[in-house]
């Protein structure tokens, strides 16, 4: 009968261990010294050899070898306990055996001496799943078992046991396996078997695995059901239920330029084929890493998972896409790829976040309304139409002096001359208020946007012959409060 890959490659001793260095070392030194512990908790995400290292722990406290690190692998009894049939080591799920009469048939068979190893090990799996009563009970046993007797305890959900429990335990934490060990181990696993496989197939598996070394075995099992023996990334692409990058690209492009309808139009024929919603979620979100990625590195496609055709174009659209813009689809899709999972309607919810991502779902704000004071990008929307500078401007300096009262020093001093369609421009009338509205350059361009729905360039002149309007010493006084950030008073 054929077996899964990942019971084919399960490492046997701890040279074998992915990604999983710190804890091989405590554990090899334990060993070496005799001061194994009568308990560990081993936590951490699916996938990343937690049961693997109980079943190396156990061969090594009952090795026969002599020399060498233990286990050896190879012995009688390191062989028996990779069939399962070491009568030694028992393993339990805690899933299916949770409940106190499960632990109490567990504390009567610890009595009995090991029948052939020199140590008797039990390896609770997913312990989080047994009933209070069943950990009281297991409670006292854990603190003080026989001296043959071992306990390993493994969980993906440590914060879900009792203190008791945890304080009982040697704790190890098993990390995510990085990519690029898990590209190693995969491509030698492959070389085993003979088959060929591109670097962004590769990528693709290692990048969806996301840490898990089952999760990138069963991956790589499903795309070698098909005989072949040489592995594309098209392959894997039609594994996921995916499209390539270039269906991103356009996607993306498509949102940008507000093209709404045709966005639409292809999310339609991309679900047509039947690509799962959700993945292409989760791929679109990828996409916009990417393009946040290449704006900061300057040779991207050694980290991307994209095809080196495809390197190019992401280059050239993260050029023309902003960085808030990149910021803000992200944090969209992510939102709605957590409301997709609990929805009967996910494609409803991809088409809503896509005319949000577009604009079209919003009209820009009255000049009564607050708009943002954040350095974020409002979403991108269709310009306003601007028809009374003053109006905007004051508005502008009323929310300013909100943030910060220095804004004052702008009402007598400043005026907006003009708005076009990539930049506004503001006139000032001496050395100081120029310096303030330099200063506060980000947030009057956030102001500004939230009233013209469209993210703008400031622009600033001073002007020489500036007419402003007579102060009242109360005004100057207040000014000059606001300025200095004490009280000033007029005597």
């Amino acid at each position: 009968m054929y077996q899964a890959l990942y019971r084919s490659f399960r490492p046997e001793t701890f040279d074998k261990v992915l990604g999983q260095e710190h804890i091989v070392k405590i554990l090899k030194n334990q060993i070496a010294q005799g001061t194994t512990s009568h308990a560990y908790l081993f936590c951490g995400t699916r996938g990343t050899g937690k049961t693997s290292t109980a079943r190396i722990l156990a061969k090594g406290v009952n090795c026969l070898t002599d020399s060498g690190d233990r286990p050896c692998g190879v012995c009688e009894h390191c062989l028996a306990i990779r069939d399962g049939v070491f009568l030694d080591v028992i393993e339990i799920d805690a899933a299916s055996n949770n409940g106190v009469e499960n632990i109490r048939e567990l504390r009567e068979s610890i009595k009995y001496p090991p029948v052939i190893g020199r140590h008797k090990v039990y390896i609770i799996d997913e312990v989080h799943m047994l009933s209070t009563g069943a950990f009281n009970a297991l409670l006292k046993t854990l603190e003080e078992p026989p001296e043959h007797v071992m306990f390993i305890l493994a969980t993906t959900e440590p914060q879900k046991l009792p203190a008791t429990i945890l304080s009982r335990c040697l704790r190890l934490d098993f990390r995510r396996i990085s990519e690029r060990q898990m590209r190693d181990g995969l491509r030698e696993i492959l070389k085993t078997l003979d088959v060929k496989i591109s670097d962004s197939a590769l990528g693709l598996i290692v990048a969806n695995a996301d840490g898990s070394v089952r999760d990138g075995l069963s991956l790589m099992d499903q795309c070698l059901s098909s005989g072949n023996k040489e592995i594309v990334r098209q392959d894997v692409l039609d594994l996921l239920g995916t499209f390539g990058e270039e269906v991103f690209v356009d996607l993306t492009d498509m949102i940008d330029h507000s093209r709404i309808a045709e966005a639409l139009l292809l999310l339609d024929r991309i679900l047509s084929d039947g690509k799962d919603v959700r993945q292409l979620m989760k791929d679109w979100i990828a996409h916009y890493r990417s393009l946040l990625l290449t704006k900061f590195i300057e040779h991207p496609e050694n980290i991307l998972n994209v095809s080196t055709e495809n390197v190019e174009r992401i280059r050239i659209q993260s050029g023309q896409i902003e960085l808030t813009a990149i910021n803000d689809s992200i944090l969209e899709l992510s939102k709605t790829l957590t409301e997709a999972r609990w929805s009967t309607q996910p494609r409803i919810l991809l088409e809503l976040c896509m005319v949000k991502m577009a604009g079209e779902g919003h009209t820009s704000p009255p000049l009564s309304s607050t708009p943002p004071l954040s350095s974020a990008k409002p979403k991108v929307q269709k310009p306003a139409k601007v028809s009374d500078s003053k109006a905007i401007w004051t508005q502008v300096i009323e929310k300013g002096v909100v943030a910060d009262g220095r804004f004052n020093v702008l009402r007598n001093g400043s005026r907006l001359r003009e708005i076009s369609d990539f930049a506004f421009h503001l006139e000032v009338g001496n050395d100081l208020t120029e310096r303030l509205v330099k200063e506060f350059q980000q947030l009057i361009e956030d102001l500004v946007e939230g009233f013209t729905g469209q993210r703008l360039r400031m622009e600033c002149t001073l002007v020489e012959d500036w007419e402003a309007p007579a102060k009242t010493m109360e005004e100057v006084a207040a000014n000059l409060s606001n300025l200095l950030n004490t009280n000033v008073e007029i005597i």
